[in-house]
């Protein structure tokens, strides 16, 4: 039984619950879906979701629920996580354009800028290149944060838009800069699935 937690505390929670719902029956895999939100959900918890939306008020809200210090811990045991967008500035080791108050996990060496992409009016969707698919993915970029750079080798990419790099992993933790939620394309969530099945 995969139980996948959605940190649901601001940004798009319900779109990314849906979308691992679809993966979990695309894959055939029998699980459930939660809107986690208190350090006591973690338990029997399979994968976890960190989604989009503002990264400090995430980060001030996983702080103040007391889910900041488990989750860098289960993050550290092996535990497949993915963020999606402020998810990604979450995962992060360095971030340029932070605000001091703002505490990262600091589980994916890599350097991203923050607010990379301008405001939301520069929002754009373009066709992403998957490593482990053939067909293009539809990458949705909402004020999206830019991976600039890998920070050692334990750092694969897994993404790119052209020849840059919008989507990383490092073991069981993924990075992205975009939104795979916001498509009906379920192969992003279907790959962590597969890390925690």
């Amino acid at each position: 039984m995969v139980k996948v937690g959605v940190i649901g505390l601001q940004g798009d929670v319900s779109e990314h619950i849906e979308a691992s719902r679809r993966a979990l029956e695309n894959l055939g895999v029998s699980g459930e879906v939660i809107w986690l939100r208190k350090p006591g959900q973690l338990e029997g918890i399979s994968a976890i979701i960190i989604p989009g939306g503002e990264s400090t008020t995430i980060s001030r809200l996983m702080v103040k629920n007391g889910l900041f210090e488990p989750i860098k811990e289960l993050g550290e045991k092996g535990l497949p996580i993915m963020g999606t967008c402020a998810g990604l500035i979450m995962l992060s080791k360095e971030v340029t354009g932070a605000t001091p108050e703002q505490r990262f996990l600091k589980l994916l060496d890599v350097r991203v800028n923050r607010n990379a992409y301008g405001r939301q009016v520069d929002s754009f969707e373009a066709p992403i290149k998957l490593a482990f698919s053939d067909e293009p993915f539809p990458g949705v970029f909402i004020r999206a944060p830019r991976i600039v750079e890998l920070l050692n080798d334990k750092v694969k990419p897994i993404a790119w838009l052209g020849d840059r790099v919008v989507g990383v992993e490092a073991g069981n933790v993924i990075g992205l800069e975009f939104h795979p939620e916001l498509t009906d394309d379920t192969r992003v969530h279907e790959y962590l699935l597969e890390k925690a099945i």
